[in-house]
């Protein structure tokens, strides 16, 4: 947890001031009877609102905790703040924790943008504590980002240019979307780049004028990779 902590306040530092009142916003908003701590309590309601329920198991809580005194003071809620925005609220699939650090994922799953990727902790990858399609292949969340740029960079530069200048356009109007409260995915075609929010009060389609531009390219694989880079607030450029 401690690694996500070092992130979530090396991130705050860069941010705008208008977002830094936002999160201030949303931690005097949390705090019901004005004592500048979150209890359990609190912190469920304000989750509960909104309907973030993978975040609102009291392990969860616990784990943002730093000093255990059984309440959430600012700096926490800076670090589920970054969670929640950079798409770090992954649950191990097995023994259901938050997972702060390194973890496995099935890789065919994580390429295959019309399923959900199945992600477990070091501890039950290890131990074995889990059960997934006997072909799977795991591997590290880290190997997996890299595998992803290698499976870009082998594209001919020309279609890739394209490709992400499609992206950059699709990936800016899905920032909009993601501070207005979306969850952003991202599916791709030939013809087409659309950016939904998970609550589906959004829906964005940029249109492609030349379908040919995929050629070539592994579309599951620049989805995954746009996936990522707006679950963690990027804009590609």
């Amino acid at each position: 947890m401690e690694e996500l902590r070092r992130a979530a306040i090396a991130s705050y530092e860069h941010v705008r001031e208008k977002d830094k009142k936002s999160i201030t916003k949303t931690f005097k908003a949390m705090d019901k009877n004005r004592d500048e701590q979150i209890s359990l309590g609190e912190y469920v309601k304000s989750l509960e609102k909104k309907k973030a329920y993978n975040l609102t198991p009291q392990i969860i809580f616990s784990a943002l905790d730093k000093d255990g005194n059984g309440s959430l003071d600012f700096e926490d809620v800076i670090v589920l703040h970054y969670i929640m925005q950079s798409g770090r609220a992954i649950i191990c699939m097995s023994c259901k924790t938050l997972m702060a650090g390194a973890y496995f994922s099935c890789s065919q799953c994580f390429f295959n943008a019309s399923v959900s990727t199945f992600d477990i902790c070091c501890d039950c990858y290890g131990g074995k504590k889990f059960t997934h399609h006997g072909d799977a292949t795991f591997c590290d969340n880290y190997t997996l980002l890299r595998q992803s740029r290698s499976a870009i960079q082998e594209a001919p530069m020309k279609k890739r240019r394209k490709v992400f200048k499609i992206l950059k356009k699709g990936l800016q109007i899905g920032g909009i979307i993601a501070s207005l409260g979306g969850i952003i995915t991202i599916a791709l075609n030939v013809s087409s780049v659309m950016i939904q929010s998970e609550s589906m009060k959004f829906v964005v389609i940029v249109l492609v004028e030349e379908s040919d531009v995929f050629e070539k390219i592994d579309i599951d694989m620049i989805s995954s990779v746009a996936n990522i880079a707006v679950t963690i607030g990027c804009i590609i450029m």
